[in-house]
């Protein structure tokens, strides 16, 4: 499946494209024959040297690291799951960085007129955005370098679709696709908001789905970064999408109490520390009308999750930008709910099957996005 085209997604050359294509191919091979050694070389000396040194076997996720940490193997399988992710970056941004002006230009023309854009310069950026390039992501949502900069936007739109090969669909919405389709209209055939609130909307590829699937709601959307901003809703407005986009802190928004029926977010709480979140939450719960929907879609916690996958998806928190990808894990985000407002009762971690085909060696599998719910 192509990408599908839109005036904001930067033209590549024949070689740009062949770059990103290696990378694709070097994270399948990655996946699928190097990924699996990890396990292999813990159980066949890792394991063995930890419980000769400490008279135990690890004991948790952290211990397995810290035992795996000294292993060639595994040093190897870091750098080169390390050098990816900048190849990944690397590759997509020539295109952008080549048609930069020009993309601004292009943003500035998409205006359609259906739906609106609001920035704050004024914003304050916390700390744990405005420190970290998330995922490696150079600017991070936040780098502008030029006036009415859509860069970093078009940056994560492409690297989205190099990174998951495609399996995002054509839009790259697959999460919002699935949330609406695997969920929503399932769980909730009769529900029908009025008004949505998607927070962390970066380039908006999850968003949209909710205008095609809500028609007659008032779809609104916040993120940090004002580029990413940019670029969403130019992107929005090209593909004939009416979305109200404000550069806004999803812990404390200017949006009136019970203003929202529906409040959603894809992939964005483990890119909060632990205390914005608990905010985030309690933001949610003010934001809500009677009878609203919360739905937070991320990736499952630890639970029931041996320590050695444990510690390997936790790369990701030490080698990747993700600092909050393993606390997030850890949090009880039931717990969290409910002392942010929500009714005990009311709030449920459930899974929806998404789009995505995952592949580890020779196991597929069907992706899943785990979903906090919260209902008022």
């Amino acid at each position: 499946m192509s990408q599908q085209t839109h005036p904001l997604l930067p033209a590549e050359t024949h070689d740009e494209t062949a770059r990103e294509s290696f990378v694709q191919a070097l994270k399948s091979h990655i996946a699928t024959r190097v990924s699996p050694g990890v396990r292999e070389i813990y159980d066949r000396r890792v394991r063995g040297q930890w419980v000769d040194d400490h008279g135990a076997e690890p004991a948790d996720r952290h211990e397995v690291r810290e035992a795996l940490s000294s292993d060639t193997y595994y040093r190897l399988w870091s750098s080169v799951r390390r050098s990816s992710q900048h190849l990944l970056w690397s590759s997509v941004s020539d295109a952008i960085s080549r048609q930069a002006p020009e993309l601004a230009e292009r943003a500035r023309a998409a205006e359609a007129g259906l739906g609106s854009l609001r920035l704050d310069p004024d914003l304050e950026i916390p700390w744990y955005n405005a420190e970290v390039d998330i995922h490696a992501m150079p600017g991070g949502y936040r780098g502008e370098y030029m006036d009415d900069d859509v860069s970093v936007g078009a940056l994560f739109d492409r690297g989205v679709y190099v990174y998951a090969m495609g399996q995002m669909g054509a839009l790259n919405d697959d999460y919002g696709q699935s949330v609406c389709k695997n969920f929503l209209a399932v769980s909730y055939p009769e529900f029908s908001p009025r008004r949505i609130l998607d927070m962390g909307c970066t380039s908006g590829n999850s968003t949209l789905p909710y205008v095609d699937a809500f028609p007659d709601a008032e779809v609104h959307a916040i993120d940090l970064g004002a580029p990413v901003l940019r670029y969403a809703h130019a992107r929005a407005e090209s593909l004939g999408r009416a979305v109200h986009f404000s550069q806004q802190n999803a812990e404390c928004t200017d949006f009136p109490d019970g203003h929202f029926d529906l409040i959603v977010s894809h992939i964005v709480i483990h890119e909060m520390s632990p205390a914005a979140l608990r905010r985030a939450l309690a933001e949610c719960r003010r934001l809500l009308a009677p009878g609203g929907l919360m739905v937070h879609a991320d990736f499952a916690g630890y639970a029931g999750v041996d320590p050695v996958t444990q510690a390997m998806i936790d790369w990701d928190t030490y080698y990747n930008h993700e600092p909050f990808w393993g606390p997030m894990r850890d949090m009880d985000l039931v717990a969290e709910s409910v002392s942010a407002g929500f009714d005990d009762g009311a709030v449920e971690l459930t899974s929806v099957p998404t789009g995505r085909v995952l592949q580890t060696g020779k196991q597929q599998k069907t992706g899943q996005l785990t979903l906090l719910v919260g209902r008022t």
